[in-house]
């Protein structure tokens, strides 16, 4: 259940803290002290985990964390986890970091590329947040809503949505075990974008708690910071407790099918195709493409597969028709396509094997977690053949070479670049997520990462331009960093217009209103407009009240 407005702390008597707590006491005593002044409820020690015991601060570490990269002995761990149960305790957390001056990362899914929520290396010491336990979900039908907060999967409410209706779905994330919380504030793309946008584009309320420790709901909150929060990044505005979104309707029936094609049956012109059609199919229908390297029909020879992933809000006897007036290049048969219901495309698609109870949604649990560095590109114009040609001879030179093409056009033509920070939208024929991976921690990462960066400079001619767009949610630390909490708006500029385009200075504006000291703050966080600049710009601006 989310708790209502009424049940939260008075945020401004906890910043009356006894004078004798100071910092001669360690960081985690001092926090808990602080805790027990600003908490109506006993907070168990069980809610903490400290490298003392580092049995079960590793397993709380490792529980989420996706990238194994950030969970190396040379990164810089938190002083410890601490494991709210409440909103409540996650208000006093803020408030105790602020008086304290504590840094603080926040995690809810542990799916960060770049491990920010829970790991950082521009400023220690720190704690980590973990929303783990804020996991409940109210489903309302009749209202076409649901609450969902922070530490909920999106696998998790998919499955609470089908538990009291099959004809209600959610248009996020394709990933069962992302944290929703964080999965929003990036613009959460699913199978269903085509149809429906992205998840950001329909939350329709949220909980976050600000810097100075307020629970703010969207009446309260403002339109601006509202805005800022669907699409704008994680952990730059406050710590989102709970999303209220919005339910679409799915069929009965729907169908999903996943054709694979080499390079020997004629992958590549097949895949520039795909290139010229994917954003101007039925909105029903979603194909994905996700590109790795096989071994090929002669040994010791390698190829390329190119695995045509595709999801339809609708009978395969319609798919059929759709695709012999869209895709019939593609060759698609009856026997390829599934029927199913939607929840059990949502196991389909995010490779669940066949037969797979839809309860594994409830577990909440990552299926992926390997070494890996991950980018991104927005594509314009189709990549002609000889260009694709370039990145198969790319390919045979990496070990665990990945790609996944994700189309768009469809409702993400239709909705205003501004109308969330998201600005990925017109114009767009397919995003392209680049991954390279390794399973060996003691394995040279440089020369995977070097890889992955030759690549993206190799593509540089091919994706979108000036800027060249990148996604929020696969965050990329290449893409230039925040080197320290007042890092200039002019630096942060040059990552901040890649994931936002033009929206980027509108964020700067909401981040100088609601948090100006820069509290909520990691590598790639929103800064603040420095003071001087704010006395220029004067009051108003953008909107701001």
């Amino acid at each position: 259940m989310v708790p209502s407005r009424c049940s939260i702390l008075s945020i401004f008597v906890v910043l009356l803290l006894s004078p004798e707590l100071t910092f001669s006491l360690p960081i985690k005593d001092s926090f808990v002290q602080c805790l027990s002044q600003n908490s109506e409820s006993v907070i168990p020690a069980s809610d903490f985990y400290t490298p003392d015991n580092s049995s079960s601060f590793n397993a709380a570490l490792e529980s989420t964390a996706q990238n194994l990269r950030y969970l190396l002995p040379s990164v810089p761990k938190p002083e410890f986890i601490f494991t709210p149960l409440y909103e409540a305790h996650v208000q006093a957390s803020v408030i105790c970091c602020k008086q304290l001056g504590i840094h603080l990362r926040v995690r809810s899914g542990g799916h960060d590329y770049e491990g920010l929520s829970y790991a950082t290396g521009i400023e220690t010491p720190f704690i980590v947040v973990d929303l783990a336990k804020l996991r409940a979900v109210q489903v309302d039908i009749e209202d076409n809503s649901a609450w969902v907060q922070a530490g909920a999967t999106i696998g998790e409410l998919y499955y609470r949505i089908a538990e009291k209706s099959e004809a209600h779905g959610f248009p996020g994330g394709l990933c069962s075990s992302l944290g929703i919380g964080g999965h929003i504030t990036g613009g959460a793309y699913g199978s269903m974008m085509r149809k429906y946008g992205l998840g950001a584009d329909n939350a329709i309320d949220a909980r976050i708690i600000d810097a100075s420790g307020r629970v703010l709901e969207r009446r309260d909150m403002g339109e601006d910071l509202f805005w800022a929060i669907r699409g704008g990044g994680g952990a730059s505005f406050g710590i989102i407790t709970a999303w209220k979104v919005k339910l679409v309707p799915v069929p009965s029936t729907v169908t999903v099918f996943t054709v694979t094609k080499t390079l020997e049956q004629g992958g590549t012109k097949l895949l520039y195709r795909w290139q010229q059609v994917a954003d101007k199919l039925d909105e029903d229908l979603f194909i994905r493409v996700i590109i790795q390297a096989a071994d090929g029909a002669t040994k010791g020879k390698r190829t390329v597969t190119t695995s045509y992933n595709a999801l339809f809000l609708g009978d395969a006897k319609r798919l059929l028709n759709v695709m012999e007036q869209g895709f019939p290049e593609l060759g698609l048969t009856l026997k390829d396509c599934t029927e199913t219901t939607w929840l059990k495309s949502v196991l389909y698609i995010a490779g669940y094997p066949a037969n797979t109870p839809p309860e594994v949604l409830l577990q909440g649990k990552s299926t992926f977690k390997n070494y890996f560095k991950a980018k991104s590109d927005f594509v314009t114009e189709p990549i002609p053949e000889t260009a694709l040609e370039g990145i198969w001879e790319r390919y045979f030179e990496e070990a665990t070479p990945f790609m996944i093409w994700n189309p768009y056009g469809g409702m993400m033509s239709e909705i205003s670049e501004s109308s969330i920070p998201f600005p990925h939208r017109k114009g767009i024929l397919f995003k392209i997520q680049y991954l390279t991976m390794w399973q060996n921690p003691a394995e040279d990462a440089s020369k995977h990462i070097d890889w992955i960066r030759g690549l993206y400079n190799y593509m540089a001619p091919y994706v979108s331009m000036f800027p060249r767009q990148a996604y929020v949610n696969y965050r990329d630390l290449d893409l230039g960093i925040n080197k320290e909490s007042n890092t200039s708006f002019i630096e942060a500029s040059a990552w901040g217009a890649k994931y936002f385009k033009d929206n980027f200075n509108r964020l700067v504006q909401v981040k100088t209103k609601v948090d100006p000291d820069n509290f909520f703050r990691h590598e790639q966080s929103i800064p603040p407009l420095p003071v001087s600049s704010r006395k220029r710009k004067g009051r108003g601006h953008h909107g701001i009240h």
